[in-house]
């Protein structure tokens, strides 16, 4: 079980107390193969260039540790791998660190690096920093380069942060975003305006991201979102479709783990009428959220509906679909959001709470989540 696919140092190696940082197995790195963690792509010629966003680390200063693992092709949400290895849960080592990014999380939770970058297509920062207690960050769509992340084309992925803290999570930001404002982000949100998202979670989850917003104390007030369940079914149409015309070709190998081939298989089917279905649900989906925003400056609901499952559950086929029914429809809508970890009563285990900003307005999203942070810890 490893965080990481491959350890090196780029960067400042004139700073030994520059930041750390480790990036996804799925963004390119001058010199070194992105193979996506798939035997199917092992043999990959090596980057002739960095990604942008991970020249802008450099230049920034950060020391880049090395590759992170990841679920295979970035396809899942388990972060079960069997061929590079499962990263290890930091709260829990017999829970699924969760996917894709679970490498990342995974490294940023047992302190290996200072942060990490994965990607999020349908939750894959977001679900495993909520698995493994640590903060993750999916900008709007759009904000921070792809340049030299896979797959190239896509509606719904964004590259995102991880970090044990929301200055860290804002100076990664500052980093890999030119346009990104850090004294916004860092702004005293006492006084924003939050709607709570009325979902379907466990007591657990309800009642630990109800006692965070009371200990922060900013003024809340319920909502709903009734286009949320479609927006979710929408979301899986497209990530199968993009998926598939990224990666589908990949079947002929014969190298992919069995998990991966039975879903590109699936996702071959996806239709036309599907896609222009799910297309609609996301003009919906998205005028419903950027309407509750006009309200309010940020929405916040639980990152997941429950705690993660146990590996030996995954691996019997216990489904995992439902990790992603709170994160997904957020990447359809194209929405900043980042999820933040808050006390569960009587466990050791923390919850994920996700924060939903206005598109663009990533800098409020932030300063809301150090708030919230901060009141947790007095």
């Amino acid at each position: 079980m490893s965080a990481f696919i491959k350890t090196f140092e780029v960067g400042p190696q004139d700073r030994p107390s520059a930041p750390t940082i480790a990036i996804k197995d799925s963004i390119d790195i001058a010199g070194c193969a992105t193979t996506a963690a798939s035997r199917a792509l092992a043999d990959a010629p090596p980057a002739a260039r960095h990604a942008q966003v991970v020249q802008r680390l450099i230049d920034a200063g950060w020391r880049i540790a090395g590759k992170t693992n990841m679920h295979e092709l970035a396809f899942g949400m388990t972060g079960i791998n069997d061929v590079s290895g499962t990263p290890p849960n930091p709260q829990d080592p017999a829970l699924i660190p969760g996917g894709s990014s679970s490498g990342s999380a995974s490294a940023v939770g047992d302190g290996l690096v200072d942060a990490a970058l994965g990607t999020d297509t349908g939750g894959s920062v977001r679900c495993p920093a909520a698995c493994c207690g640590v903060i993750g960050l999916k900008p709007t769509f759009g904000r921070v380069s792809r340049d030299g992340v896979a797959p190239r084309e896509t509606t719904l992925d964004c590259v995102g942060p991880f970090a044990r803290d929301m200055n860290t999570i804002i100076d990664v930001m500052l980093a890999i975003d030119p346009s990104f404002q850090p004294g916004k982000a860092r702004r005293d949100a006492s006084k924003a305006r939050v709607a709570i998202i009325d979902v379907e979670a466990d007591d657990d989850i309800s009642r630990a991201v109800a006692g965070a917003m009371e200990r922060a104390g900013v003024a809340t007030r319920k909502v709903r979102l009734e286009s949320m369940k479609d927006a979710f079914v929408a979301g899986l149409a497209v990530i199968n479709a993009e998926t598939w015309r990224a990666f589908g070709h990949l079947i002929a190998s014969g190298k992919l783990g069995a998990d991966i081939d039975a879903r590109l298989r699936a996702a071959a089917n996806t239709s036309a009428a599907d896609l222009d279905a799910a297309e609609r649900v996301r003009r919906a989906f998205t005028d419903e959220v950027d309407r509750t925003l006009e309200e309010a400056e940020v929405i916040v609901l639980p990152t997941m509906p429950s705690l993660p499952i146990t590996l030996d559950a995954a691996r019997e086929g216990t489904s995992v679909i439902a990790m992603s029914s709170l994160i997904r429809p957020f990447n359809l809508s194209g929405h900043p959001a980042l999820t933040l970890p808050i006390p569960i009563e009587q466990s050791r285990m923390k919850a994920g709470l996700q924060i939903v900003g206005r598109k663009g307005r990533d800098e409020m999203v932030c300063s809301v989540a150090a708030f919230i942070e901060a009141m947790l810890q007095t």
